[in-house]
């Protein structure tokens, strides 16, 4: 007994934490994005891109990688951590030679690729060790990927070293140096996981010579189409208000921003691993949904209704960050556990990959929806009134699409006809 529960925690756990820990980092652009068009000479909107494209290729390469991961685990672990490391070292090597577009091809599409595949590969592997609590072995994994901006902040920051009054590193070319150092410690970790990691002893996939997979049959289906668009107004509604997180807080003359941003990492975290352990309890994992949309919609009104932005009420703004970024978390954590009891574990990485498209395309509408509000309006309270409108949508998708109850996802293959003369 003693065996096997030190297998879950070395073979799955810990190689999971390994990886999401490391490629998590992605969020932890906004440290060093300024540094990064100060040393190339760059307006700050031209280089934002390349952190939106990082996003936008993790989507699609798990959308398309997920039969990849499905079929070898090992492989889909190195080859993240290569196309992770390599992405970085590269990113490094042309911030040195001031290259815009290869900081696009590095950080937007190489590491973006090992962002996707490697976000993919623990999954399935967790809920196989963790048959009965699902949830909470996806949710420490998931935890992982947001508490990587918790862990490594203090690191780069250090790494970046000292900066003069008006913001610029008393040292710039730390900007470039920082991301060679990083990519050293994140290849040990990684290749420390991509050794460890395992599926249980014992397990085999079934085959089936009649049944076959289409992706069609996922594409098509009312309750993945349900889930997508759960999936996406909430990354979209999450990421438009964690944008104005600073913003929002100086408007009502609140100092203290940095606390206020540890404070909502740590909700990020907590709420993927909470929301997700919850739901192990519950009988439709759909549920905890319903609770992440009308919770945010309740703190959001509140904020609203006591007119913060006018009266300085700062306490209703750290409350409503602090509910949107755990709902933001426990999106993301309970998505792979409400998929398989949907549609098994079989095809889980796959249908997984497909879903996580919707963050590909919420990572270029989320930040750019709540920017085009305040440019149009100004106003914070609009903004925070079509939030409303779009999770009231998700919560109504949430009741009247996604449906309990298991999706077949093979299908017969056609007979072939063949003619004999």
């Amino acid at each position: 007994m003693k065996s096997k529960w030190e297998n879950k925690w070395l073979r799955a756990v810990l190689p999971a934490l390994l990886i999401h820990c490391s490629i998590g980092t992605v969020y932890c652009w906004s440290l060093f994005k300024a540094d990064i068009a100060y040393y190339i000479d760059k307006p700050l909107g031209q280089v934002e891109w390349a952190f939106s494209l990082a996003i936008f290729v993790l989507g699609m390469s798990a959308a398309f990688g997920g039969k990849f991961v499905e079929k070898d685990i090992h492989k889909s672990s190195l080859y993240s951590t290569i196309f992770f490391i390599v992405g970085m070292v590269g990113t490094g090597f042309f911030i040195y030679q001031k290259s815009l577009i290869g900081i696009f091809i590095c950080y937007g599409i190489i590491m973006g690729i090992g962002l996707g595949i490697g976000y993919l590969t623990p999954v399935k592997t967790l809920m196989l060790w963790f048959i009965d609590q699902k949830g909470l072995a996806t949710g420490l994994a998931v935890a992982g990927f947001g508490l990587a901006k918790v862990i490594a902040s203090p690191l780069m920051q250090a790494l970046l070293g000292p900066a003069t009054a008006e913001g610029v590193l008393v040292d710039p070319t730390r900007v470039y140096k920082m991301f060679f150092i990083l990519a050293g410690i994140y290849l040990v970790l990684m290749m420390i996981g991509h050794v460890l990691i395992k599926k249980p002893d014992g397990w085999v996939e079934e085959e089936s010579s009649s049944l076959v997979f289409h992706y069609a049959a996922v594409l098509k289906n009312k309750t993945f189409i349900g889930i997508w668009v759960m999936f996406y107004i909430n990354i979209t509604c999450g990421l438009a208000l964690i944008a104005q997180e600073k913003a929002m807080l100086a408007a009502v003359g609140f100092g203290a921003i940095g606390l206020v941003s540890s404070l909502t990492a740590v909700f990020n975290a907590g709420g993927r691993l909470f929301y997700s352990a919850w739901a192990d309890r519950l009988q439709d994992r759909n549920m905890i949904y319903k609770v992440v949309f009308i919770s945010t919609i309740l703190a959001m009104v509140a904020t609203v209704g006591f007119d913060a932005f006018n009266n300085n009420l700062a306490i209703f703004i750290i409350v409503l960050l602090c509910v949107i970024n755990a709902g933001y978390g426990g999106g993301f954590s309970n998505l792979p556990t409400l998929l398989a009891d949907r549609f098994g574990l079989k095809y889980i990485s796959t249908v997984h990959g497909l879903a996580l498209s919707a963050w590909a395309f919420a990572g270029l509408s989320g930040n750019q929806l709540s920017a085009f509000i305040l440019e149009k309006t100004g106003s914070y309270e609009m903004l925070l009134y079509i939030l409303i409108a779009m999770f009231l949508v998700a919560t109504l998708v949430s009741i009247f699409v996604v449906k309990p109850g298991m999706v077949e996802l093979e299908q017969e293959e056609a007979a072939k006809n063949v003619a004999v003369n």
